[in-house]
Order: C-alpha cells, then structure tokens, then sequence
C-alpha cells in the first residue's frame, strides 16, 4: 500500500511538470514516427499507400497508448543519413527503425533508446551459384555496405581479424544497395540478418541466394526519443514494454476483452489498469496499455504476423524469444 501511495505522491509531481513531447503528441493529435523507408517486414508502404510492418506496429502502438488511436500516426521515412538529424530537430517524435543501440549513439548524440525490440547481428548474403558457404571465404570479394551505419566498422574489424581483404562498395539506401547486388556490382551484402532476410524475401528467386552463417557483431536494434525528455521516454519504452509482458502473461489482442472483466493475476491487471495507478503516473489513460495490444497484439503476435516464420522474411525468435522460452526478451515487472 505504502508503494501506490509513493506513487501517487511521485505522479502529482509529475504532472506538475512539463511534459515536453507527450504535450506536443497530445494537442498535434498525431505521433510523427520516423521509420525505414523501405523494408519489407519491418517498414513499407502498400500500393494504397498504407504502412505495415514490425516497426510500424510500435508506432501505432504508441499512438494507441496515448491517443487511443493506432492511426494517428504521420509516418516519416527516413534513411540511414537523415534518421538522428530529423529525430534531434523535432521534425518526429520518436525513431522506429532497424537502428542499433552503441555507445556513441546514446551519449554522444544524445538520443535516448528506450528498449530493444529486435536483437540482431551483421551477417552476410551472396548468390547460391558463388559456392561460397562461409565468411571466412570473402578474400578479395567486393562488399555492399550502407554508410552511416555500424556495419562498415563491423566489416572492417572481422576482416582485418581474418587477414580477409576485400572492396567496400558504399551504398545510401537499401534500394540502392539491392540493385546493386541484383546487377553483380558487389559480390557479397552485409548488413543487420533481420534485414537480409527482408530484402532477400522481396527477391523474384530468393532461393538463388543464401545467408551465410558467421554473425559477426551485436546489433541491438531499439526505438529511440531524444534525450532530454524523460516523461515522453518513459511513455515509448513503457508501452514497448506492455507488449513484451503481454505476451509473457498470456495477454493476446483475442483475449484481452475477457481479462479486463478481472483476472487473480494482479499484475495482468496492472498492466491492464483495472488496478493500480500506472496510467496516470504515465500521463495516460488507464487503458493506455489496453488500446496498445488490442491495436497491434502483444509482442509475439507482432512479430510472427509481419517477420515470423510463417512469413516471406521467416525469422525465427531465437534470441528475441521470451526469457521463459531461451530467449533475452524480457520486460520489468508492471508494479
């Protein structure tokens, strides 16, 4: 009791606060999300022009958590260049797309990420017909690789540790990238798996090239808000959360409507807000979490629908299995 009572206290400050970012999202009526401007799977736009995607999910599902609505969202493509200039400038509200969390990002940029939603690692992709099943066999092979990214350094340091030489061909964009491959420009590809497996999915033969199997970095990729504002990134790392924990706790987009009439798991109904005070120390709604998972499902079902096995992309959990499951997924108690 004395905890709620704490946190109470601490949500009355709160309030009395400037909420910077959650204020403006709030009166603008819209989140201006800045995703990828084109990968399948994770971030593209249809015929109809309508966003889908395992990025695209979190945006919406922001936008549900705080204004109840999974389609005010402005979504803003963005390329490897141009993704921490408009996030620092304010032209979007948060960055949702395939970036990796390292040290000079966080610090020296000063942007805050508020969680992992993907756990990846650099790999490499070349044509089946090349024979090459290794990385250990890239002498002398030319390399695609986009600037402004990790993958270029990544590349750098496992050939040099591998007295591998090699030509770097660097690219701006995926779909530069792509053609270039298609077009035998460069021999090999690398960069994030997850991103390999997504591009080689838009293939018209996506059997005639192969991943290989050397993972040769960690590449944590994450949402990210800028970082001068603690209240806005508490709302986006929070309802990442509710979906990571939903999925733990059994809460599904399918059965949601049945726990909300009381559940004697209390922190299912926490999360939930049929108890507790979580919304409000947020800033939000206490169905903030509610409106997050019925618009997008919890985590699983985020994933296995837009990047899961039974999809064009075919990723595996692996590592962004649940804790419970052999996986680092894992989410901070609702309490």
């Amino acid at each position: 009791m004395r905890n709620f009572i704490l946190l109470a206290a601490l949500a009355s400050v709160a309030g009395a606060a400037e909420a910077g970012t959650l204020d403006d999202v709030k009166a603008q009526g819209v989140l201006r999300c800045g995703v990828n401007s084109g990968l399948v799977g994770f971030a593209s736009e249809d015929a109809n022009g309508e966003w889908h995607g395992f990025d695209v999910g979190l945006c919406r599902a922001v936008a549900a958590a705080v204004l109840g609505d999974p389609s005010a969202v402005e979504f803003v493509p963005t390329t490897n260049k141009t993704r921490f200039t408009a996030l620092l400038s304010g032209e979007i509200d948060m960055l949702a797309r395939n970036t990796t969390w390292s040290m000079s990002a966080d610090v020296d940029l000063k942007l805050e990420f508020v969680g992992i939603n993907y756990y990846d690692g650099q790999g490499f992709m070349v044509p089946k017909a090349s024979g090459i099943s290794s990385a250990t066999e890239l002498n002398e092979k030319s390399v695609c690789v986009q600037t402004d990214t990790t993958t270029g350094p990544n590349l750098a340091e496992f050939f040099e540790r591998n007295n591998i030489e090699y030509e770097e061909i660097p690219i701006e964009s995926t779909a530069e990238a792509q053609a270039l491959y298609l077009e035998g420009a460069c021999d090999v590809y690398s960069t994030d798996a997850s991103g390999l497996a997504a591009i080689r999915a838009t293939f018209e033969t996506p059997g005639d090239h192969v991943l290989l199997p050397e993972i040769i970095s960690k590449e944590p990729l994450g949402p990210a808000v800028r970082h001068d504002d603690n209240e806005w990134g508490d709302v986006v790392r929070w309802t990442l959360n509710a979906l990571i924990a939903a999925e733990e706790l059994g809460v599904t987009s399918a059965n949601i409507d049945e726990l909300l009439e009381g559940t004697n798991n209390p922190e299912i109904n926490r999360l939930l807000g049929t108890e507790g005070i979580l919304g409000e120390i947020l800033g939000l709604s206490p169905d903030w979490a509610v409106n997050a998972i019925r618009a997008v499902g919890n985590y699983g079902e985020l994933f296995e629908r837009n990047i899961g096995e039974n999809t064009p992309i075919g990723l595996s959990r692996g590592l962004n299995a649940q804790w419970t499951d052999g996986g680092l997924l894992y989410a901070p108690p609702f309490r």
